[in-house]
Order: structure tokens, then sequence, then C-alpha cells
């Protein structure tokens, strides 16, 4: 019902700067709370940053005053700006989105993800 394409991962050296993208589609009425998460190797997966409908953002300590989350609800699409990014940056970054459908019921959808590398 909703597919989530993510993009923009790669490799980086330390204090450079990548932008990921995450486009939704498909029978989408409303997209609701938006967020990036992160799952570093041999760790769990925790939040990066989320941003609600209106536009309230919300970010993980580790990341606040690099990263930036914003969204185009036009295009459906949710990007992070990663600034100064630090080998610890290094992980599988995965979009989620909830979404109204046009149903009207109400979903979460995962992107596959993909991996940003930070070397030093």
């Amino acid at each position: 019902q909703v597919q989530l394409v993510e993009s923009g991962g790669g490799l980086v050296q330390a204090g450079g700067s990548l932008r990921l993208s995450c486009a939704a589609s498909g029978s989408i009425f409303r997209l609701n709370v938006m967020g990036w998460y992160r799952q570093p190797p041999g760790k769990q997966r925790e939040l990066v940053a989320s941003i609600s409908s209106g536009g309230t953002t919300n970010y993980a300590d580790s990341v606040k005053g690099r990263f930036t989350i914003s969204a185009d609800n036009a295009k459906n699409t949710v990007y992070l700006q990663m600034n100064s990014l630090k080998p610890e940056d290094t992980a599988v970054y995965y979009c989620k989105v909830g979404v109204t459908l046009v149903s009207r019921a109400s979903v979460d959808s995962w992107g596959k993800g993909t991996l940003v590398t930070v070397s030093s």
C-alpha cells in the first residue's frame, strides 16, 4: 500500500556531508510522523530524527547541530541532511513513515535502508 524508496547513502570522509532522501508512494492520504533511524554494526536500531506533519522536529542528542530533517509534503518526501559526519555515524539508515491511507486506515512503513559509511 505504501512504498518507500531511500537514496543518498554512501562513503564519505569524516567531516563530510551527505543528504538522504525517502520518497513515499502509494495510496497516501497524508503523511504523519516521518523519521530516520539508524542501526550501527552490531548495535540496535535507534531514532536519529523525526518530523511531524506540522513541522515539529526531534533529534537524538548525538546528532543535534549536525543533522537536519525536513519534509516536502507535496512530494511525499523526507530528507536528512547530515553534516560534520563522524565515523560513529556509520550505520544503515532507515526511513520510517506514519501514513494515513486513502481508506483512512493508518499504517507505519519502513524503507529497506541505505548504508552510510564514514571513514576516519
